[in-house]
């Protein structure tokens, strides 16, 4: 029997990685390292790392003051390293419009009661609920996985992230 070790990587120290391939050809799978994406990414950025349909999950490095934003669906980020700020704001008019996907930057400060903030680190997930305002502060870099729906702000870098 094979035994596995888990190993915890960080945007400080990262492997590289690769795939076992159990059955099939490597050329039938995409892999990136996380870390490696967000090491490589503007502060903010929003980085397709995988895809299923309409639905995809974003890596974005966190890095001092996000913008506002909103979406009209849930979204959840989950703190793969360091330390992420979420605060909320309940939104008096729902600044996407419904059906849109994915999230969408606001003009300045929301217009709307303030519901409270998140801390997150490595291994906390949050809920962003639909039709509610957004931003997210790292007093260093951190990394964020965002399970969301691709919209407008996602970047596809498949060619450049993706093991060759």
């Amino acid at each position: 029997m094979s035994e596995y070790v888990t190993k915890f990587g960080s945007l400080d120290q990262y492997a590289k990685g690769g795939i076992d391939v159990i059955a099939g050809n490597v050329k039938h799978y995409a892999f990136s390292n996380v870390f490696e994406v967000a090491s490589h990414a503007k502060p903010w950025e929003k980085i397709a790392v995988g895809k299923n349909m309409q639905y995809v999950l974003e890596v974005i490095r966190a890095e001092g003051t996000s913008e506002w934003r909103s979406c009209a669906h849930d979204e959840f980020p989950l703190c793969l390293d360091g330390e992420v700020t979420i605060e909320l704001v309940a939104l008096t008019t729902p600044a996407a419009a419904a059906g849109s996907e994915g999230s969408i930057a606001l003009d300045g400060e929301p217009d709307g009661r303030p519901m409270g903030r998140i801390v997150l680190r490595r291994g906390h997930m949050a809920l962003l609920p639909a039709n509610a305002a957004y931003r997210f502060s790292a007093p260093t870099a951190s990394v964020i996985l965002l399970q969301t729906i691709s919209g407008a702000d996602t970047i596809e870098r498949w060619a450049e992230i993706c093991l060759s």
